[in-house]
């Protein structure tokens, strides 16, 4: 997303009212309305678009719009002062503000669901989209209410859509359950179980570049590639979330849909085509080939840290056991390293290192494909006995890009080599409007288009490929840790050197 409409050559979205569940949480202030406001400044939904927040807060439709307004400025005004360009248009915001409603209510209360029919009748469009912004303990009440309600029956000329946050489960059976129940009242064709990396434009490129370019494709497999590196660093604690962080951590947090998301569009077979359901058979088939290890080889491959307190450019940082709303003695794990593999022909005997942690030093979210070096170095009686390995490197954030390593002879008498990079910033190539990663997806979700979501049996095939981890930890509860501001646990580094590889350098 970001481009004007006309450059896109996109349809404008279809009438919509889209229900925003848990309206006055974060995610809906501080991604899906400045999501959709960007959507509106590029043309790609239109005047009959409406909005509809849904909460147990008393306020009314002026008062709810002004505040997302409010909140929306004020985060313009610190991107302004750090050098960005003001993202709201005074005339645009107030075009789709007369838009914006709101309903009170209790999600476990039926008569807010007839306040939702009957909201839907006064649009004028028999097309709904209900997006859970809620705390996930409420996924599947809201779901049954919305089915036994009958707001989820669909015609010839109109449809309902859920669109369920993560996280879907908390280990493999809970996803199942959620699943089952959220099929007892619609199908899989409205559903749409929503991971905003998957909205990242770097991401999306990731398909691009494999299947339109020979160079790549041809060299996709253990014939040529040595192993993949999956990164996903962040430079945060868990700020608010303690509570949540508690009963989540880092594995299920990041792991069974973000980071599997990525190994998924990096190791999926070539789609028959590339419609939804071709795209994401594709991707369950790879996840759900994961080797499911035993409790005693996922102890093995696998790393769990928690950041301490320390210093970080000279200020001191809280370490994640003095976090609010966190035990003193937790051993919840804020950084995790596995190593995985994937038992088909076009991987088999490739490890893919997957790592993700908070308070580390840098934001990086990455893949580092590494290539198996040239199969003999002709470099005799020089002072080259060893050849770096060639690595094509897929930057996701902060500096979205592609970046090949090769090896290059600096200029003089001797044979001396260095590495050196080529490819591309999107930044330098292509107009980018503000975004938050949600525009796409929100898109897709409005014209009926899948292929960016997850189907059931991806999500629970990357439940049971960290289910094996989840129960060896349940019995081996210890945690390393980290100082923030580092890198991880010395033995996320140990995973690595005991198969003769190492971390690439973040950042």
């Amino acid at each position: 997303m970001g481009l004007s409409r006309s450059k896109q050559n996109a349809p404008v979205a279809p009438a919509t009212t889209l229900f925003l569940f848990g309206a006055h949480g974060d995610l809906v202030k501080r991604l899906l309305m400045p999501a959709l406001y960007n959507l509106f400044r590029d043309g790609l939904v239109g005047e009959d678009l409406h909005i509809v927040g849904v909460d147990h807060n008393t306020v009314s439709d002026a008062d709810f719009a002004k505040k997302l307004e409010d909140f929306i400025r004020q985060e313009a005004a610190s991107k302004v002062a750090q050098g960005g360009e003001e993202p709201l248009d005074p005339a645009l915001w107030g075009s789709l503000s007369k838009r914006i409603t709101y309903i009170t209510g209790d999600f476990l209360d039926d008569s807010t669901y007839a306040d939702i029919d009957a909201k839907i009748k006064s649009t004028g469009t028999r097309n709904a989209v209900f997006y859970l912004a809620t705390a996930p303990r409420f996924f599947s009440e809201v779901t049954q209410r919305l089915g036994s309600s009958g707001l989820m029956v669909e015609d010839d000329e109109s449809f309902r859509r859920v669109v369920i946050e993560k996280p879907f489960g908390h280990d493999l059976p809970s996803a199942v359950a959620l699943n089952n129940c959220l099929l007892k009242v619609m199908s899989e064709k409205q559903i749409y179980r929503i991971d905003h990396y998957l909205g990242k434009e770097t991401v999306q490129n990731i398909l691009v570049s494999r299947f339109s370019n020979g160079l790549f494709e041809s060299f996709w497999n253990n014939h040529y590639i040595d192993h993949v590196q999956i990164t996903a660093a962040e430079t945060v604690g868990v700020e608010t979330r303690g509570s949540f962080y508690e009963t989540t951590g880092a594995l299920r947090d990041m792991v069974p849909n973000h980071l599997f998301q990525l190994l998924a569009m990096v190791a999926m077979e070539p789609p028959a085509a590339f419609g939804a359901d071709a795209v994401r058979g594709e991707k369950a088939k790879v996840v759900g080939a994961i080797r499911p290890w035993s409790e005693m080889e996922a102890l093995a491959n696998s790393v769990r840290g928690q950041y301490s307190e320390s210093s970080v450019d000279g200020k001191a940082v809280t370490g994640y056991r003095q976090e609010d709303r966190v035990d003193a003695e937790s051993n919840t794990e804020t950084y995790v390293a596995l190593k995985v593999m994937i038992d088909n022909w076009r991987w088999m005997g490739v490890p893919f290192y997957l790592r993700t942690g908070k308070r580390m030093s840098v934001r990086d979210t990455e893949i580092a494909i590494c290539f198996k070096p040239a199969p003999y170095a002709q470099f005799r009686d020089t002072d080259v006995d060893s050849v770096a390995p060639n690595f094509l490197k897929i930057q996701i954030q902060p500096d979205e890009g592609m970046w090949f390593d090769l090896q290059a002879k600096k200029p003089g008498p001797t044979l001396d080599m260095q590495t050196i990079e080529l490819g591309f910033a999107y930044k330098d190539f292509f107009e980018m409007q503000p975004s938050t990663g949600y525009e796409t997806l929100i898109y897709d979700c409005l014209t009926g288009d899948q292929t960016l979501f997850q189907r059931a049996d991806n999500i629970e095939n990357g439940w049971r490929a960290v289910q094996p981890f989840i129960d060896a930890w349940a019995k081996d509860p210890q945690v390393e840790l980290y100082h923030a501001g580092e890198d991880g646990p010395a033995a996320a580094d140990e995973l690595l050197a005991r198969d003769g590889r190492t971390w690439q350098r973040l950042g």
